[in-house]
């Protein structure tokens, strides 16, 4: 935590926040969980994350490729393969984001069913 504050406060400047932006986006997250599982092409992808749009899923994709989280794997047949999976780093994530996931999986039925939270 010490490394988060400067002088007590969460700084604006700090370029934690900028991965923090990728990584948890919503589509980010559910695009790492899904390659935790295995290495997938696009159609996969679009399939398994459903409602994300073309273009939400190429441009995420992208950022989490120039994070360094995932790998773009393109072999060179007719049609070209396009193969995604996640980095040694992208694995490392994703092994701390799946405890987070799971608590909101065990309690977003509860936490939706409030009255209060909409």
């Amino acid at each position: 935590m010490d490394r988060l504050l400067t002088d007590g406060v969460l700084a604006a400047a700090c370029p934690s926040r900028t991965v923090l932006d990728h990584v948890t986006s919503k589509w980010g997250v559910l695009l790492l969980v899904a390659l935790s599982e295995r290495t997938m092409r696009w159609g996969e992808l679009r399939r398994i994350v459903e409602g994300i749009s073309e273009k939400m899923l190429a441009q995420t994709l992208r950022t989490l490729e120039a994070d360094g989280v995932v790998h773009r794997e393109v072999t060179g047949s007719v049609p070209p393969r396009v193969d995604y999976s996640l980095t040694d780093r992208g694995s490392e994530l994703v092994a701390r984001l799946l405890p987070l996931m799971e608590w909101i999986v065990d309690n977003a039925d509860d936490i939706v069913a409030r009255p209060d939270s909409r």
